[in-house]
């Protein structure tokens, strides 16, 4: 992987998770502060970003992968992404808060696998050089957290509209990141293939299946945890 390429990706990673840091953990507060949310209503806003992990890759998975390259989808993603941001640092209403934030978690949550998608294309060997790609994620994302307070915009409408400048930047630059043409475009479409079947077998492996029930128990407390923790 040449220099260039790896600082294209790197540059997407740190954009990627920089978007979500900006506005996902100070949002019980601004909640809080500017809708006066219940507990219920940040919890029910916090559950729309699992809501939406657990059902958009199924269909914006299997569009990537059957009819448009990777890089092109994801900024069509980031881009309305950024303004459906936008749109929400001036809801005053929690329920069209939260239907904003569902809408706009479908949007970014298949994102997140079609920049490792795009990633892992470039890599001659993923398992030795994904790591330090990927690490610019972690940086994006605690860049946003110190970007915050140093600005002083915690529980702020400017956390959204600093998470939209940055989906907004993203959504352009995905356009240039190299090309990840789709695979499956010979191949029928079902609805087997769409919530990922063939995966089922996985499951007749004890140390996967052991693995899948730790990592959905560690998601309890985490979003105990993201949800109430800036609060």
């Amino acid at each position: 992987m040449n220099p260039t390429i790896f600082a294209k990706l790197s540059l997407m990673m740190l954009l990627e998770y920089f978007i979500w840091g900006a506005w996902y953990v100070t949002l019980s507060t601004y909640m809080a502060t500017n809708l006066n949310s219940t507990g219920l209503q940040i919890g029910a806003v916090y559950s729309a970003t699992a809501i939406a992990t657990m059902i958009s890759p199924f269909f914006i998975g299997n569009v990537a992968d059957r009819f448009f390259s990777a890089q092109r989808i994801a900024g069509v993603l980031h881009l309305v992404g950024a303004l459906l941001l936008y749109i929400a640092s001036g809801i005053q209403n929690n329920t069209l808060f939260y239907w904003v934030i569902l809408m706009y978690s479908l949007l970014y949550m298949p994102t997140i696998a079609l920049s490792n998608n795009i990633a892992f294309q470039q890599m001659t060997d993923p398992g030795k050089m994904f790591p330090w790609v990927r690490v610019f994620g972690t940086a994006g994302w605690i860049a946003a957290g110190l970007m915050i307070p140093a600005l002083g915009i915690e529980g702020s409408a400017l956390t959204f509209q600093m998470a939209s400048i940055a989906s907004l930047s993203l959504g352009l630059f995905s356009f240039f990141l190299p090309d990840t043409p789709p695979k499956g475009k010979e191949t029928a479409s079902s609805w087997g293939s769409a919530i990922g079947k063939e995966a089922i077998v996985l499951f007749k492996d004890k140390a996967y299946l052991i693995f899948f029930i730790a990592a959905i128990l560690v998601c309890i407390p985490l979003s105990f945890y993201y949800g109430f923790a800036n609060l």
